[in-house]
């Protein structure tokens, strides 16, 4: 399809095939050293996806963040992102992690919904602000957070900040994609989920940000969302799609205090 390769990260990236073995092995890693502090699959919802892995700090819960991971919306779960968590935590911070359905057994539509699920039954068992970022297809979620009929209005009046990182803001090129027969979206169904064309959102902090070095398309969707919502706008030098994600685990890098910063 005209907008495959557009979109295509891994064949830009060098040894980009190590990258899921890596993070697996990573996140294991770090959910066994964290022991007791690390809750696994506790269930937001009826499915088997439907759970997410909640890790806490040593000492005072400053807040919670949320991780929405990526993958198109047709792949991972919440096992491979675990070590991510570790520069929040650092922080003071809890960090929650679903896992959630993919397509083509859902549309992205259904997939909003089940991690508004998530953010509402995280905010039920936590006090404190609430930020939330994402990745990619996480990106798009956690901007879909702002939506008032995914959110209500007291779980958005604890919002701290909102943090696409390498989001997919506007659905409508992605019909021109093959993927689009997982995604079986229309062009209404494509705009109604494009974070870049909402017009009613809650009032919380948003700041977007992207990898200098990643793929034209990727960094148009970014500046897209940026510029429409008229939110700030990170480029990471030297970042490429698969390795901007790595500043989360560091509790100085800018990434990590934009999330929490009062």
């Amino acid at each position: 399809m005209e907008l495959d390769d557009a979109y295509a990260n891994g064949a830009y990236i060098d040894d980009a095939a190590a990258y899921p073995a890596r993070w697996q092995a990573e996140a294991h890693a770090f959910r066994t050293a964290l022991g007791e502090r690390a809750e696994i699959a506790l269930p937001y919802g009826p499915g088997e996806r439907h759970v997410l892995d909640l890790f806490h700090p040593v000492g005072r819960h400053e807040g919670t963040a949320f991780f929405i991971h990526g993958g198109f919306w047709r792949a991972f779960d919440r096992s491979s992102w675990s070590h991510l968590a570790g520069g929040l935590i650092a922080r003071g911070w809890s960090v929650a992690m679903p896992s959630y359905d993919l397509c083509p057994e859902v549309t992205i539509a259904t997939i909003s919904r089940q991690i508004a699920q998530a953010v509402r039954f995280v905010a039920g068992r936590t006090s404190g602000p609430i930020s939330i970022t994402g990745h990619s297809a996480g990106g798009h979620l956690s901007a879909r957070m702002t939506d008032p009929a995914l959110i209500p209005a007291d779980v958005a009046a604890r919002f701290r900040t909102i943090l696409p990182i390498s989001p997919l803001s506007d659905l409508r090129p992605l019909l021109r994609t093959s993927m689009n027969a997982d995604f079986r979206m229309s062009m209404a169904d494509a705009s109604a989920e494009s974070p870049l064309l909402m017009r009613d959102r809650h009032d919380a902090r948003v700041a977007v940000w992207v990898g200098a070095n990643e793929r034209p398309a990727f960094l148009d969707q970014a500046r897209w969302l940026a510029q429409a919502w008229r939110v700030p706008h990170v480029i990471a030098p030297g970042r490429h799609h698969f390795d901007v994600i790595d500043l989360l685990q560091d509790p100085g890098s800018e990434m990590v205090s934009t999330l929490i910063a009062d």
